[in-house]
C-alpha cells in the first residue's frame, strides 16, 4: 500500500478525533460553560451542519486546484481552528471554531477520497478506502477516551491543543509524502461534469442510506457518555474505558467492512445495517447491565464502522468521471445524518424521554437505511438484466 495513505490516514486521525472527542467532553463543557448538557451537544450538531453546507462550497470554491493543494491547505486550516477551540473564551467563541474546523472536515475527506483512488487500482480500492477511514476509527479507538481522560485530568482546553499537536504533524507529513500528481477525475472536471455524476441511483441512495444509518448513531453517541453513567451506572473514571471497547469495536468494523467491499459489497452491506438494527433493539435491555452493555456496545461499534466503505467506494465508482464533489458529498451525508440524529436526541431528552430510550432511534434508523441500501441495488440489478 503507498505510504501516502499511510499520511492520509494520520490525518484522518486528527480530523476524526476533532469530531468525536466533543461526545466524551460534554459533561466538562456543559459545566465550565455554564450551558445544558443539550446545550452543549449542539455543538455536535453545528459542526456536522457546518461540514454538510461548507465542506461542498469549499469543494467548488477550490475545485481549479490539484487535491493535494487543497488537501493541505484545509489541513492548516483544521490545525488552527483546533487552537481556536482551546482558547475559546466562551461557548459562542467555541461554536465559531468548531465550525472553522468543520469546513475544514469537510472538504478534506472529499479530496482524500479522491487522492485514494488514483494511488491504488480497483481491485485495492476497498484495501485502500479502509486504510484511509482507519485514521478515524483509531480516533474512536484512542483520540475519543483518550481525549476525555485527558479532559477530566487536564482540563477539555488541553484535548483541543493535542489535537491541534497532531494536525500540524499530518500537515508536515501529507506534504512530505503526497505525490503533487492528479488523479482520475481531477484533469477536466468542470463543475456541471461534476454536478452531472449526482444523477446516477447509487451515488444518491448511498447518500440517504448514510444519513439514515448516522440518525440512530449519533442519537445515541452523542449522549453514550451520561447513558454510561446514569443508565448503566458506570464510575466517571471508568467511562474511557467503555468508549476504548467501541473504538475497537470500530477498526474491527473497518478492517471487516474492507475486506467485504473487495469481497461482496452489497450482500454485505444489507447485512450489516439489518443486524446493526437487532443489536441497538438489544440495547434497550442490555444497558442495565454493564458486562452485557460492554458486548453490545462492541458490536454497534464494529456494525457502525463496516457499513461506511461499501458505500464509499459504491459512490466512488458510480461518479468516476468526475467524482471530486460526489465525494466531498459523502461527508455532507454523513454529517446532516450526525447533525440530526444529535438534534433528534436532544429534542428528544429535553422533552422528557428517558436515556435508556434513546437507541430505539437506532432501530428505526438501520431499518430505513436497510431498505434504502436494497432498493438501490434491485435497481442496479435491473439496470444490468435490461442492459
Amino acid at each position: 500500500m503507498p505510504f501516502a495513505i499511510y499520511a492520509l490516514a494520520l490525518a484522518a486521525f486528527a480530523v476524526g478525533s476533532a469530531e468525536f472527542v466533543i461526545s466524551g467532553l460534554l459533561p466538562l463543557l456543559a459545566d465550565d460553560l455554564a450551558v445544558s448538557i443539550p446545550m452543549a451537544g449542539l455543538l455536535v450538531t453545528a459542526y456536522a451542519a457546518g461540514v454538510a453546507v461548507g465542506g461542498p462550497i469549499l469543494t467548488i470554491l477550490t475545485s481549479r486546484y490539484s487535491q493535494r493543494t487543497v488537501l493541505i491547505g484545509v489541513m492548516a486550516l483544521f490545525t488552527l481552528a483546533q487552537v481556536l477551540c482551546a482558547i475559546a473564551p466562551d461557548y459562542g467563541m467555541l461554536l465559531a471554531a468548531r465550525l472553522l474546523s468543520s469546513v475544514a472536515h469537510g472538504t478534506f475527506f472529499g479530496a482524500g477520497n479522491v487522492i485514494v483512488v488514483g494511488l491504488v487500482p480497483p481491485e485495492r480500492r476497498g484495501a485502500a478506502f479502509s486504510l484511509f477511514i482507519s485514521g478515524i476509527t483509531v480516533a474512536n479507538l484512542l483520540g475519543l477516551p483518550g481525549g476525555s481522560a485527558i479532559g477530566l485530568n487536564f482540563g477539555w482546553r488541553t484535548t483541543f491543543l493535542i489535537v491541534a499537536t497532531i494536525a500540524a504533524v499530518a500537515v508536515a507529513v501529507l506534504v512530505a509524502r503526497v505525490p503533487n500528481t492528479r488523479g482520475p477525475g481531477e484533469r477536466s472536471a468542470t463543475l456541471g461534469a461534476q454536478v452531472r455524476e449526482l444523477r446516477h441511483q447509487q451515488v444518491w441512495l448511498s447518500y440517504l442510506t448514510i444519513t439514515f444509518v448516522m440518525v440512530g448513531a449519533l442519537a445515541f453517541g452523542t449522549y453514550q457518555v451520561p447513558i454510561l453513567e446514569q443508565v448503566t451506572r458506570i464510575a466517571p473514571e471508568i467511562v474511557p474505558i467503555y468508549l476504548l471497547v467501541g473504538g475497537l469495536g470500530s477498526v474491527l468494523g473497518i478492517y471487516l467492512g474492507g475486506r467485504g467491499t473487495d469481497w461482496k459489497p452489497m450482500p454485505t452491506l444489507i447485512a450489516v445495517l439489518l443486524l446493526q438494527a437487532f443489536f441497538y433493539f438489544t440495547m434497550l435491555f442490555a444497558m442495565h447491565d454493564k458486562v452485557w452493555m460492554t458486548v453490545n456496545l462492541l458490536i454497534t461499534s464494529i456494525l457502525g464502522f463496516a457499513f461506511s466503505t461499501p458505500l464509499q467506494a459504491r459512490v466512488i465508482t458510480a461518479a468516476h468521471s468526475a467524482p471530486n464533489l460526489a465525494s466531498s458529498l459523502i461527508s455532507t451525508a454523513f454529517n446532516i445524518g450526525i447533525a440530526v440524529g444529535a438534534a433528534i436526541g436532544a429534542i428528544l431528552i429535553s422533552s422528557g424521554v428517558s436515556y435508556a430510550d434513546i437507541p430505539a432511534v437506532g432501530v428505526v434508523s438501520s431499518l430505513c437505511a436497510a431498505g434504502t441500501a436494497s432498493l438501490s441495488w434491485w435497481l442496479e440489478r435491473r439496470q444490468l438484466a435490461t442492459g
